[in-house]
């Protein structure tokens, strides 16, 4: 579990447990919430339609063996459900904003009942678009919820009566993979509904969310050429894990995902030009498209890293920041070569030629 989540978690676990630092709890766990809920933001804006169907862990045992799209229906179907029919009482927001039709779902349920391509096959009949809009409002809802709870609340049970309406929604499968639930959030109170389904489950699907499309973009690197147009090695980023580089679908660019077709104008430019990189360009210096504009501060360092690959090559190029990998991070590498571009193909040639 990512250790930074994990410890705010229990921090939430501990706030929430007493009257005097409950409301502390709740911010916290929203804040929680909040940050998760970016990880899933920046997943659906990022990555191709066909990343969220795909199943890249399919035989594995774990939440990372299903899809992206079915893992946001399944962490928000059971949050709308415990939320809305356990908890307050009052209509989903599936049903309320007509959403299963919407979203092109076959289902009303949390898919515990589905299987292996029953998953896929699922995945691919959703609308990403408004699956991912149905989840921020279900969390909004939620998050509304939770700042008007009560600490008195919090030890409130559920009765056989509560699992009767729970059964009568149809929102859980009979199945024998699904069924349990009801008696596993009816055995809870509202404090211990809180503690799994509304901040733990999050952090777990999440995960696996991006143990898969980490998978989806070592696939979609599988070689393909490691050096962006503009003059970046993919290998050395720090988005390396999350993006497919600028020559893929999976591109998740920083400074690409500024635009709306998320395309870097430096990749659109070297494409209209057909040349495989900025290094190539006769325009190089005096260039400030994309990555490129003056006012951004890795202009210089890009510049200098396209001047020396047009100077020594790709090869020397990538052999270069291996030396400066092992003794700086990549931002720190990226400060060294950006004070000036000129200065900064200076460095990479003294380092090229120790």
């Amino acid at each position: 579990m990512n250790k930074e989540w994990s410890e705010m978690n229990k921090k939430i676990q501990a706030l929430l447990g007493k009257e005097a630092t409950y409301k502390d709890g709740i911010e916290l766990l929203i804040k929680l919430r909040n940050d998760l809920f970016e990880q899933i933001t920046q997943i659906v804006n990022g990555y191709p339609l066909q990343a969220f169907y795909q199943m890249p862990y399919a035989n594995a045992d774990g939440y990372h063996s299903k899809t992206l799209s079915y893992s946001i229906w399944h962490i928000f179907r059971i949050e709308d459900i415990v939320a809305h029919t356990l908890i307050a009482g009052d209509e989903q927001i599936l049903m309320a904003g007509d959403y299963r039709k919407k979203i092109g779902s076959p289902i009303i349920t949390t898919g515990n009942e589905l299987k292996g391509q029953e998953i896929a096959e699922f995945s691919k009949k959703l609308d990403i678009r408004v699956l991912y809009e149905y989840a921020k409002e279900v969390m909004l809802s939620t998050n509304s919820l939770l700042t008007n709870l009560k600490y008195s609340q919090m030890k409130a049970k559920y009765s056989d009566a509560d699992k009767k309406r729970l059964i009568e929604s149809g929102c859980v499968s009979p199945d024998e993979n699904a069924r349990w639930l009801i008696d596993y959030w009816c055995g809870k109170d509202i404090c211990g509904l809180i503690k799994m389904p509304f901040s733990r489950h999050w952090i777990m699907h999440v995960e696996a969310m991006l143990r898969i499309k980490n998978k989806l973009c070592k696939i979609a690197r599988k070689g393909v050429d490691p050096i962006a147009y503009c003059g970046f090695s993919c290998n050395h980023c720090f988005l390396s894990e999350w993006c497919g580089s600028c020559r893929t679908e999976y591109n998740v660019c920083s400074f690409a995902t500024q635009y709306e077709d998320k395309r870097c104008p430096n990749a659109v430019c070297c494409m209209e030009k057909n040349i495989d990189g900025c290094y190539e360009c006769s325009e190089l210096e005096d260039c400030t498209k994309g990555f490129y504009t003056p006012d951004n501060d890795g202009a210089a360092s890009a510049k200098a890293q396209a001047m020396f690959i047009r100077k020594c090559g790709k090869k020397a190029f990538l052999e270069v920041h291996d030396k400066l990998h092992e003794r700086f991070d990549f931002a720190k590498t990226q400060e060294i070569l950006g004070q000036d571009m000129n200065e900064g193909l200076k460095i990479l040639e003294r380092e090229y030629n120790k």
